[in-house]
């Protein structure tokens, strides 16, 4: 297969200078033109080019503020930018390197080393491409390899505590939609990005991993906890807490398993300070954990307990809006309402294993 040709972008206001330069680069390269600045910017936009030579002397906007204004508007992305002067002098190079540029090609143009200084150029830029293409492949696989170890993490408190059946994919799904909803909210703009909401719904099935250390009879017992047991049952925010941060700093402060952590202690937390285990309050529980508690509460109200039969959809929205500034964060039960009418025939989807064992 024909390799694609590369790209470069000559600005210059002198079409002499274009037309040499033209002759020069068209039988080896895709030559696009720009007589300005403005245009340059407008172009590199535009095309991506793989290379630009760039005039320092026009009319307007120099070659130093078109390079500048390319780089506070992050247009580059790596594209190397040799400059064209009739300037020879040292402080004159000294400025354009501090701006970015790779290298400078003084006029007139000797063709032979205008030819050799921009193959150079390319081939570091290829090479560099190459290698962010490796480091970003591996980034990925490693990615994906932690995505998996903390799912089937998050499934052995699944297998520790059956009466939940499907619950640990549920508000799985639930926590995205939420997170996902309260991305259009403009307070929230800048911190639920798309790798926020990647890490929060990968996250989310380890928010009760810290059962694996309650104990059996606790954890199984069909009907309600004593005190001392739900003493001992709320000891496992702390548990999946310690458990996870430990291997945050084993993995250099990882977002992903950061924020596990975070929702592992963080979700039976109250808005108004009252719940546990460290009593926190409005914006000092993590916004992971505030998503996690109103998904998990939602699918403990609607999902069959031995203690309980579930309750119809329509209530368990009414003791979700009942907590909303209490229990719950009043922002997150707004989105919660604006996806509550969606969640009935997602719920289909996920019913719990128990649930069907009983009808077959």
């Amino acid at each position: 297969m024909e390799r694609t040709r590369l790209k470069i972008l000559v600005v210059d206001d002198t079409k002499t200078n274009i037309e040499v330069l033209e002759g020069i680069l068209s039988h080896d390269y895709d030559v696009c033109v720009a007589l300005n600045g403005k245009k340059a910017i407008e172009l590199t936009e535009k095309i991506k080019p793989d290379l630009i030579l760039l005039d320092v002397m026009m009319p307007e906007m120099d070659g130093y503020k078109t390079l500048k204004i390319m780089r506070e508007k992050n247009i580059l992305q790596g594209i190397p930018v040799i400059f064209l002067t009739a300037k020879a002098d040292s402080k004159s190079e000294q400025m354009g390197l501090d701006l970015g540029a790779v290298d400078y090609i003084t006029k007139p143009f000797n063709p032979a080393l205008v030819t050799l200084r921009i193959k150079n150029q390319l081939q570091l830029k290829l090479q560099r491409d190459h290698l962010h293409e490796l480091v970003d492949e591996r980034t990925a696989d490693l990615r994906r390899t932690l995505k998996v170890m903390l799912t089937s993490l998050g499934s052995l408190a699944e297998y520790r505590d059956p009466e939940t059946g499907e619950h640990i994919k549920r508000t799985q799904v639930v926590v995205q939609l939420l997170a996902e909803e309260l991305q259009k909210n403009p307070k929230y703009k800048n911190v639920i990005t798309p790798e926020f909401i990647e890490n929060l719904t990968t996250a989310a099935p380890l928010h009760d991993i810290g059962k694996v250390g309650i104990h059996d009879r606790i954890l199984r017992k069909p009907g309600l906890l004593t005190h001392d047991e739900r003493e001992i049952m709320m000891q496992h925010s702390q548990m999946g807490y310690d458990v996870l941060r430990e291997a945050t700093l084993q993995l250099h402060d990882n977002a992903m398993v950061r924020m596990a952590a975070e929702m592992a202690l963080g979700h039976h937390e109250y808005w108004n300070g009252k719940g546990y285990p460290n009593h926190k309050m409005k914006d000092d529980i993590p916004i992971g954990a505030r998503i996690m508690a109103v998904a998990d509460v939602y699918d403990a109200l609607v999902s069959k307990r031995p203690y309980k039969e579930p309750f119809p959809h329509n209530v368990a929205v009414k003791e979700i809006v009942s907590g909303r500034g209490t229990q719950f964060d009043p922002d997150i039960v707004d989105a919660f309402l604006t996806i509550a009418d969606r969640l009935p025939g997602i719920y289909e989807q996920f019913k719990d294993k128990s649930s069907e064992d009983n009808k077959a």
